[in-house]
């Protein structure tokens, strides 16, 4: 008679022996957020107003409060995000996935989307700023809350998709600082001074752009990558934070 073998085990212990591989993408996000949080962090962390480098509004008491807030709030969604887009946690330690998966929209997305709403149809670079900031926003809450639903519900193709949007509206505050750049040097460039109404407008034109060609980013690795059987599970390296 011949032996039947079992075939390969896909257990819990079986996954945690996979090699510890870190892709570069992954390792550049963490670099560029912790970056970026070195440089943006520390003027907020002495709660003095008059070092922060958004100017706070005079006539609005809540100004600076909720800003520090959403601060704070998005500190901790752009570290955590660090972990949920890291592939080889997700599949080897889905716990600790989870775990800071809640971190990220309980203690990050979902307070720091709903404190900037009292910040952003007040933005002091103008009204194109003030709307595209409100757009973001709810954008970042919406799709957070979309997501959370589907993994609540099991379905989590659907809540792998939706968070990477969400991911992408996170980092779309990182890269916002590349593009304002880039449109101070186009209006330079094409003759125009570096006066209010051309900070404004380089301003104005940053926030939609970064957060609108994240998402565009988003959508693109998400309809790359083929929705199978397979990704229905939160073991097949899907992301699971509820």
């Amino acid at each position: 008679m011949t032996a039947t073998l079992p075939p390969p085990s896909t257990s819990t212990h079986a996954r945690r022996r996979e090699p510890r591989r870190v892709s570069v993408g992954v390792v550049v996000f963490a670099i560029v957020c912790v970056g970026f949080l070195a440089f943006s962090l520390p003027p907020y962390l002495t709660l003095d107003p008059a070092q922060s480098r958004v100017v706070p509004r005079p006539d609005y008491p809540l100004h600076y409060p909720l800003l520090w807030a959403h601060i704070l709030f998005g500190s901790v969604a752009l570290l955590t995000a660090c972990l949920q887009i890291w592939p080889w946690l997700r599949r080897a330690h889905p716990r600790v996935h989870r775990w800071s998966g809640r971190a990220y929209l309980v203690l990050g997305v979902l307070p720091g989307s709903i404190v900037v709403l009292g910040v952003a149809p007040v933005s002091s670079t103008g009204p194109i700023s003030a709307v595209g900031n409100t757009m973001l926003a709810l954008l970042w809450l919406g799709t957070a809350v979309v997501g959370w639903r589907a993994a609540r519900q099991r379905r989590f193709a659907d809540h792998r998709a939706w968070m990477v949007r969400n991911v992408a509206l996170t980092f779309s505050i990182v890269v916002n600082r590349v593009w304002i750049g880039f449109y101070l040097g186009l209006f330079a460039a094409l003759g125009s001074e570096l006066d209010g109404p051309t900070i404004m407008a380089a301003a104005g034109a940053s926030v939609w752009t970064s957060w609108i060609v994240s998402l565009l980013v988003a959508e693109w690795c998400v309809l790359r990558r083929p929705r199978s059987r397979t990704a229905a599970s939160p073991h097949h390296g899907t992301s699971h934070a509820a």
